[in-house]
């Protein structure tokens, strides 16, 4: 293909997804009652995780070490958590929100990042994908709880989704910042729909008695 997406869209696409996965990372390590360093080291794990090991898969120095502003994304999004953790607390179920918009526009960030660099469009879906759930698996991870894409949720289907839709709009001939909208805009409200109605991706069945 002879067309790129914007340069511009896509790193602003991973910078606010970097600042609201970092809150999402800071505002669990409040939860969990960690000191500042540990507030700030949640929000820059959380917030960079997904797009360095989407830089890595893809075979480019990760952008996190090679620009500045990702570093103060998640520092700002670390001392927004521990100074003002009450106020943003009261959003409702405000870490689930804020995992929601990471996930919705780190699919279509890691999706846009690996056709830019001319990959299939089924990499590109995968790639994706790993960008929006790996901030949110290391989160659970350090804090000691089963991966929320582990469990019986909706959580890697609409990154798969989000992402799948910049691929097929790439291989339609399209780059056009309206379809990494959509996509995100999918990826979150599929995300809330299946914390709403508490749907779950399918599972195997028990056999009956325990298994016996």
């Amino acid at each position: 293909m002879d067309h790129e997406f914007d340069a511009t869209l896509i790193l602003w696409l991973n910078l606010v997804g970097t600042f609201v996965f970092g809150l999402s990372g800071g505002l669990a390590a409040v939860r969990a009652r960690l000191d500042v360093f540990g507030v700030l080291v949640l929000a820059g794990v959380v917030g960079l995780a997904g797009g360095i090991v989407r830089d890595l898969l893809i075979g480019v120095p990760p952008a996190t070490f090679r620009d500045w502003r990702y570093l103060v994304a998640v520092g700002a999004a670390g001392a927004v958590c521990f100074f003002a953790g009450a106020a943003v607390e009261r959003v409702q179920r405000s870490v689930l929100l804020f995992d929601a918009v990471g996930l919705a526009v780190f699919c279509v960030a890691g999706a846009t990042k690996a056709l830019d660099f001319r990959l299939g469009p089924v990499q590109a879906v995968i790639l994706g994908a790993i960008t929006g759930i790996g901030g949110g698996m290391l989160r659970d991870v350090l804090l000691g709880e089963v991966p929320t894409v582990l469990r019986r949720e909706l959580y890697a289907i609409p990154a798969l989704t989000g992402a799948a839709i910049v691929a097929v709009a790439d291989v339609a001939g399209s780059t056009s910042a309206l379809f990494a909208l959509i996509g995100a805009v999918v990826c979150f409200a599929l995300r809330l729909t299946g914390l709403r109605y508490g749907l779950d991706a399918p599972s195997p069945i028990e056999p009956r008695g325990g298994g016996r």
